[in-house]
């Protein structure tokens, strides 16, 4: 039987496609990406539209800054760190167990004083001053960089020393947060991105963002691991994280870049 041109060609066609879906299934992978916690909203929609673009499977895995650093030195199976800090990524660059060219800076943090009473925090922060409530929820300033801000936060305003018998600890942000949620504490320091969106402050609580004077800047690098250097996935994650989908999402939960 003898076939017609354009049967050929569409025959042809479909051979071409098939082989590309192969080839490009055979290409996607699975990684691993330690992620802090405070990032772990934008993160996952991020992941989303990565895996959508790109056909790989991400694996993303919380927690505080300092912590995911013990478990890298530790051998924990990352192939990439996005962290809370630009210090550790640089650290790990130090020791040899990342590489120096993939690290860069992908947001500014903000830290807020909220809870999720209505007006129980103030628009200028007196309500540290006036100390009426008996729980204050921050993380641990030496595992977690928002706590390491938030301690110097109060520092700066003249009330850490009385504060301080109010103060409970989460390991993370996002067990900080918790605290406040529960009402385990009336107040918290958290991350803005935890409780804003799009430029407003979720549910019916009361919050202040505390100004970026009163700490040092929360520069939130990302980098590639060592385990992550010779795969595809990895490289491909942080150049969406460049891209202008991913900074539409990190500025909607109120970062700068």
């Amino acid at each position: 039987m003898k076939l017609s041109v354009g049967y050929r060609t569409r025959a042809t066609a479909f051979a071409l496609s098939a082989l590309a879906f192969f080839v490009a299934v055979a290409q996607a992978e699975e990684f691993e990406v330690a992620v802090a916690a405070n990032f772990s909203a934008p993160m996952q929609e991020i992941a989303a539209g990565f895996e959508k673009e790109s056909g790989h499977r991400v694996k993303l895995i919380f927690g505080a800054t300092g912590m995911l650093y013990a478990e890298i030195k530790n051998g924990a199976p990352f192939d990439v760190l996005i962290a809370a800090d630009s210090e550790t990524p640089k650290k790990l660059v130090r020791q040899g167990e990342a590489i120096a060219e993939s690290e860069f800076t992908y947001a500014i943090g903000k830290l807020v004083l909220w809870s999720p009473k209505p007006k129980l925090v103030d628009g200028e922060g007196k309500v540290l001053t006036a100390g009426a409530f008996e729980h204050l929820a921050i993380c641990n300033p030496k595992l977690a960089p928002y706590g390491a801000a938030s301690e110097e936060a109060m520092r700066a305003l003249g009330v850490y020393e009385t504060l301080k018998p109010k103060i409970v600890e989460g390991q993370n942000v996002t067990q900080a947060y918790q605290f406040v949620a529960s009402g385990a504490a009336e107040l918290g320091f958290v991350a803005l991105s935890q409780v804003f969106r799009s430029g407003k402050l979720q549910g019916s609580g009361s919050a202040w963002i505390v100004p970026a004077n009163l700490y040092s800047p929360i520069r939130q690098d990302a980098v590639i691991l060592n385990k992550g250097k010779d795969k595809p996935g990895p490289a491909e994650l942080m150049e969406y994280l460049r891209s202008e989908a991913a900074r539409t999402i990190i500025r909607s939960y109120g970062y700068e870049l």
